[in-house]
Protein backbone atom coordinates (compact mmCIF):
# COMPACT_ATOMS: atom_id res chain seq x y z
CA UNK A 1 0.00 0.00 0.00
CA UNK A 2 1.11 3.44 -0.71
CA UNK A 3 1.05 6.40 1.53
CA UNK A 4 -1.98 7.87 -0.28
CA UNK A 5 -3.92 4.62 0.00
CA UNK A 6 -3.14 4.32 3.71
CA UNK A 7 -4.35 7.82 4.45
CA UNK A 8 -7.52 7.25 2.37
CA UNK A 9 -8.11 4.00 4.26
CA UNK A 10 -7.53 5.74 7.62
CA UNK A 11 -9.86 8.52 6.57
CA UNK A 12 -12.60 6.02 5.63
CA UNK A 13 -12.11 4.14 8.92
CA UNK A 14 -12.44 7.38 10.91
CA UNK A 15 -15.60 8.34 9.02
CA UNK A 16 -17.01 4.87 9.70
CA UNK A 17 -16.16 5.18 13.41
CA UNK A 18 -17.84 8.60 13.53
CA UNK A 19 -20.93 7.26 11.78
CA UNK A 20 -21.11 4.32 14.18
CA UNK A 21 -20.68 6.68 17.15
CA UNK A 22 -23.47 8.95 15.86
CA UNK A 23 -25.71 5.94 15.28
CA UNK A 24 -25.07 4.74 18.86
CA UNK A 25 -25.89 8.22 20.19
CA UNK A 26 -29.14 8.37 18.23
CA UNK A 27 -30.13 4.88 19.38
CA UNK A 28 -29.36 5.82 22.99
CA UNK A 29 -31.44 9.02 22.63
CA UNK A 30 -34.38 7.08 21.15
CA UNK A 31 -34.11 4.50 23.92
CA UNK A 32 -34.14 7.28 26.52
CA UNK A 33 -37.22 8.83 24.92
CA UNK A 34 -38.92 5.44 24.79
CA UNK A 35 -38.14 4.78 28.46
CA UNK A 36 -39.36 8.25 29.45
CA UNK A 37 -42.55 7.76 27.43
CA UNK A 38 -43.16 4.34 28.94
CA UNK A 39 -42.56 5.71 32.42
CA UNK A 40 -44.94 8.60 31.81
CA UNK A 41 -47.54 6.25 30.35
CA UNK A 42 -47.11 3.91 33.30
CA UNK A 43 -47.43 6.82 35.71
CA UNK A 44 -50.58 8.07 34.01
CA UNK A 45 -51.98 4.53 33.96
CA UNK A 46 -51.14 4.23 37.63
CA UNK A 47 -52.84 7.57 38.29
CA UNK A 48 -55.91 6.40 36.38
CA UNK A 49 -55.93 3.13 38.30
CA UNK A 50 -55.54 4.94 41.63
CA UNK A 51 -58.35 7.34 40.69
CA UNK A 52 -60.63 4.48 39.66
CA UNK A 53 -59.80 2.56 42.84
CA UNK A 54 -60.59 5.62 44.96
CA UNK A 55 -63.89 6.15 43.13
CA UNK A 56 -64.87 2.50 43.60
CA UNK A 57 -63.94 2.63 47.28
CA UNK A 58 -66.13 5.72 47.74
CA UNK A 59 -69.03 3.97 45.97
CA UNK A 60 -68.56 0.88 48.16
CA UNK A 61 -68.54 3.00 51.32
CA UNK A 62 -71.73 4.76 50.18
CA UNK A 63 -73.40 1.41 49.40
CA UNK A 64 -72.45 0.07 52.84
CA UNK A 65 -73.89 3.19 54.47
CA UNK A 66 -77.16 2.74 52.52
CA UNK A 67 -77.21 -0.92 53.58
CA UNK A 68 -76.86 0.07 57.25
CA UNK A 69 -79.62 2.67 56.86
CA UNK A 70 -81.92 0.11 55.23
CA UNK A 71 -81.18 -2.43 57.97
CA UNK A 72 -82.02 0.20 60.61
CA UNK A 73 -85.23 1.14 58.78
CA UNK A 74 -86.15 -2.55 58.46
CA UNK A 75 -85.58 -3.11 62.18
CA UNK A 76 -87.71 -0.07 63.03
CA UNK A 77 -90.46 -1.21 60.67
CA UNK A 78 -90.36 -4.71 62.13
CA UNK A 79 -90.65 -3.34 65.66
CA UNK A 80 -93.53 -1.06 64.64
CA UNK A 81 -95.26 -3.97 62.91
CA UNK A 82 -94.83 -6.11 66.02
CA UNK A 83 -96.38 -3.39 68.17
CA UNK A 84 -99.25 -2.99 65.71
CA UNK A 85 -99.90 -6.75 65.72
CA UNK A 86 -99.87 -6.76 69.52
CA UNK A 87 -102.34 -3.86 69.62
CA UNK A 88 -104.64 -5.54 67.09
CA UNK A 89 -104.56 -8.81 69.00
CA UNK A 90 -105.22 -6.97 72.24
CA UNK A 91 -108.16 -5.17 70.65
CA UNK A 92 -109.52 -8.49 69.38
CA UNK A 93 -109.03 -10.08 72.79
CA UNK A 94 -106.36 -12.51 71.56
CA UNK A 95 -103.50 -12.23 74.03
CA UNK A 96 -101.49 -15.04 72.40
CA UNK A 97 -97.89 -14.71 71.33
CA UNK A 98 -97.06 -11.82 69.02
CA UNK A 99 -94.85 -13.84 66.68
CA UNK A 100 -95.66 -16.83 64.49
CA UNK A 101 -93.42 -19.26 66.35
CA UNK A 102 -96.33 -20.79 68.28
CA UNK A 103 -98.05 -24.05 67.19
CA UNK A 104 -100.56 -23.78 64.37
CA UNK A 105 -103.20 -25.91 66.18
CA UNK A 106 -105.05 -22.84 67.50
CA UNK A 107 -105.42 -21.47 63.97
CA UNK A 108 -107.96 -23.56 62.00
CA UNK A 109 -108.45 -22.13 58.51
CA UNK A 110 -110.26 -25.12 56.99
CA UNK A 111 -113.55 -23.21 56.62
CA UNK A 112 -112.03 -20.35 54.64
CA UNK A 113 -111.97 -20.23 50.86
CA UNK A 114 -109.20 -19.06 48.58
CA UNK A 115 -111.25 -16.13 47.31
CA UNK A 116 -111.02 -12.74 48.93
CA UNK A 117 -114.65 -11.81 48.24
CA UNK A 118 -117.83 -13.90 48.10
CA UNK A 119 -118.78 -12.38 44.78
CA UNK A 120 -115.89 -11.88 42.28
CA UNK A 121 -117.66 -8.82 40.89
CA UNK A 122 -117.14 -7.02 44.21
CA UNK A 123 -113.41 -6.86 43.59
Amino acid sequence: MTLGETSALDLAARRLERAVAQLEQRLAARAAVAVASATASSASSSDLFDGEAARLKAELDAARERERALEDAGAQASAALGRAIAEIRAALGDEGPVNDDHPEDDCDLSDETDELFDDPREA
